[in-house]
């Protein structure tokens, strides 16, 4: 399941239950998702080159 199927499913899901007000909470979890599996975990978060070498 990709994250827009999910935030799809999910905003579907609180706006049959009444929970309109969910979806701008929703959208925001689906976009956090997103930079989080996109970010370089080997990459430092203050700019400065990492100690771990690059892998050919």
């Amino acid at each position: 399941m990709t994250i827009d199927t999910w935030l799809q499913a999910v905003i579907a899901d609180a706006e049959r239950r009444g929970l309109p007000e969910l979806k701008p909470i929703l959208e925001t979890l689906a976009r956090a998702t997103k930079a989080l599996r996109a970010a370089d975990f080997n990459d430092r978060a203050d700019g400065q080159p990492s100690a771990i070498s690059p892998q050919p």
